[in-house]
């Protein structure tokens, strides 16, 4: 008995070993292939977001050529617009380094006051931000410098364009050739673009009210902040904290005493009735996924592939999500709104 019972436990040891290698390894190569698998992951999400809309075109006669042509069209105008719209949010960054640096410095400064016995350490925080202020900004590339002067863009690009075109034109023939799974990943499709569309109404919303209350407040730069929340909410959690974050700082920079508190508490207040109230009444009354899977996916996504993963991150969960959940028939489908079986 000790020696089926040892037997058993090493074989369970090995199969524990084998997964957690298993993981790294994928882990390794999915980090490894970042240039390839980021741009094509980008591509196949706003491939399912357009899906419902290229189904609905194919109905109607439209040649699923021009279908693809059209959708390929529209999404990358629509990605470009993002990336224009992004540019002017760094670019104000960048000139209000300076800025930056220098009330940092004034508040390092003030806490050395305070705390007794750390006068050194603090003169050399202090005088490491001053050097780093008097930087000439040119040191700093722009958003176009920066994506023109990569050797990538261009191949990557071409994986997104390319991967965005085939997909349309050729998904319902790649959905035939899984069989049973084909009326499986068709809802996955329609209950991620659903989520999708409704999360941008609800974003788009954010995003208005954000810049109000910043112009109501005096907040420099209300329009560019309203852009911002809107576009990081898409990014659960560490959106709306980067955001927080922003205009916490942005306080400071501008205002004194207790009104310097009032951007930051005004778009938490707003974001708070965003998640709390709003999205709920559009999107549904719940998450089937744990918010702490998504907390630690969309973490993951980041480190992953940056930006791009932390994008891609949730669609994909949801698209799993629907996938993998168990559907007794089909008459449950159509009887219920498939978007309440996800959120």
């Amino acid at each position: 008995m000790p020696g089926v019972l040892t037997t058993a436990l090493s074989g369970r040891g090995v199969r524990v070993m084998l997964l957690i290698l298993t993981v790294i390894a994928v882990t390794t190569a999915l980090q490894l292939a970042q240039q390839i698998l980021a741009p094509m992951s980008f591509a196949l999400v706003l491939g399912v977001v357009v899906s419902p809309l290229a189904d609905k075109l194919a109905r109607h006669g439209v040649p699923r050529l021009v279908i693809a042509l059209s959708l390929l069209l529209l999404s990358t105008m629509f990605v470009a617009v993002i990336l224009l719209l992004i540019e002017p949010l760094i670019n104000v960054l960048i000139e209000e380094l300076p800025r930056i640096k220098a009330v940092m410095a004034r508040l390092i400064g003030e806490a050395s006051h305070l705390l007794r016995g750390i006068e050194t350490i603090s003169q050399e925080i202090e005088e490491s931000v001053g050097a780093e202020a008097v930087e000439p900004q040119t040191a700093i590339p722009s958003v176009g410098d920066a994506l023109w002067l990569a050797p990538s863009f261009v191949s990557q690009v071409f994986i997104f364009v390319g991967t965005l075109f085939f997909f349309t034109l050729t998904r319902n023939d790649l959905y035939r050739l899984t069989g049973p799974l084909k009326d499986r990943l068709k809802h996955a499709d329609t209950v991620v673009a659903r989520y999708f569309a409704a999360i941008t109404l609800v974003n788009a919303g954010l995003g208005a009210a954000t810049a109000a209350a910043m112009m109501a407040l005096g907040v420099e730069y209300a329009l560019l902040w309203g852009l911002a929340a809107g576009l990081l909410n898409y990014v659960l959690y560490l959106g709306p904290l980067l955001v927080a974050s922003g205009l916490a700082l942005a306080g400071i920079l501008q205002f004194h005493g207790a009104y310097a508190v009032l951007p930051p508490l005004a778009f938490l207040a707003l974001n708070m009735a965003e998640a709390n109230i709003v999205t709920p009444l559009v999107v549904g009354q719940r998450m089937a996924i744990n918010p702490l899977l998504i907390f630690l996916s969309i973490v993951f996504g980041l480190w992953l592939w940056g930006p791009v993963g932390a994008f891609v991150t949730l669609p994909l969960l949801l698209w799993l999500g629907v996938l993998l959940e168990p559907r007794p028939g089909a008459a449950d489908d159509t009887a219920d709104d498939p978007l309440q079986k996800v959120v």
